[in-house]
């Protein structure tokens, strides 16, 4: 191996945690794996990798030498790239994970003609809201909506993801329009995803910063479409992506309220774990949903 394979060898591991799992990603025995690794070690002159038996970890030099090589290798990797020309068809599995309610209502429509157009990519799309570990489960991309916490991922914004307030007009007429965010205390409010948690906060974008009011209810569930169709049967307010209410909305099972407190960003992102990751079947997919959902959404516009 020469320099720059010994590089992708150490990535893999600093990546995966694991010798067996960097061999795995790489076609590579873990003896094979760790002789590199011992190899690179001696070659620098220091350890970049503390060993335990279940676990890898990197030291201080490790981490430096991360940075720098794995920017080294992606640079290989563009001109090799540039250089074979990026028309080649897109081949292979693709492995894609989006959350369940996103996936079925704004993936599931574009997988054929997605599939029709990239004959040879075969799509393995799994719809969960568990997280899920993309390194170790070896996807090439994964759609989330939200704050992007994890900072070993690169993360591609796809579209913004405005998100509103809205109850059903039966409701409004029982229970009254809250006039600022701190009226929420008084109404039942249909809570996503935290079902151990009797309160939850919901957070603002005021003109000094954010602010967060803290809220309650009867009602907790983890899919967006179940608090649609429990506001619309009037249990109370909830707190959703336009893209799951915007048909309700115009059609006035819905109403909107605190429309003057817009609620803080969960924009939608495809992630993957740094550009080396990213072969030309999942640039076309990422590319193919940026191009299909676009700046302004057609759920926001009713195109």
């Amino acid at each position: 191996m020469n320099a720059t394979e010994d590089m992708t060898v150490f990535i893999a591991v600093a990546d995966t945690g694991s010798m067996t799992r960097a061999g795995e990603r790489l076609g590579l025995s873990p003896a094979v794996v760790s002789k590199r690794i011992a190899t690179l070690e001696s070659r620098l002159g220091v350890r970049l990798l503390n060993r335990t038996t279940r676990r890898v970890a990197l030291t201080d030099e490790g981490r430096i030498y991360l940075d720098r090589a794995r920017s080294i290798v992606e640079q290989v990797e563009d001109v090799e790239a540039a250089l074979r020309g990026r028309q080649t068809e897109p081949r292979g599995v693709l492995r894609v994970t989006a959350p369940a309610s996103f996936g079925r209502s704004h993936i599931s429509p574009w997988v054929p003609e997605f599939l029709n157009t990239y004959p040879g990519i075969e799509l393995h799309l799994h719809l969960s809201d568990k997280l899920v570990d993309i390194v170790e489960e070896g996807v090439d991309v994964a759609i989330r909506i939200g704050e992007m916490r994890d900072s070993s991922l690169v993360a591609r914004r796809l579209a913004p993801n405005r998100r509103v307030l809205c109850a059903s007009p039966e409701y409004i007429a029982k229970r009254g329009t809250p006039s600022r965010p701190d009226d929420l205390v008084d109404h039942d409010c249909l809570m996503f995803n935290d079902w151990r948690a009797t309160h939850q906060s919901w957070r603002f974008k005021g003109p000094k910063g954010q602010f967060s009011v803290r809220v309650s209810g009867r009602m907790v569930c983890d899919i967006s479409e179940v608090l649609r169709d429990a506001a619309i049967g009037g249990v109370g307010i909830a707190m959703v992506s336009v893209w799951v209410v915007a048909d309700d909305i115009t059609a006035g099972r819905l109403v909107t309220v605190l429309d003057e407190y817009p609620l803080t960003d969960a924009d939608i992102h495809a992630v993957y774990p740094h550009r080396r990751g990213l072969s030309p079947k999942a640039r076309v997919w990422i590319e193919f949903l940026a191009n299909k959902f676009g700046p302004v959404p057609y759920w926001e516009t009713g195109d």
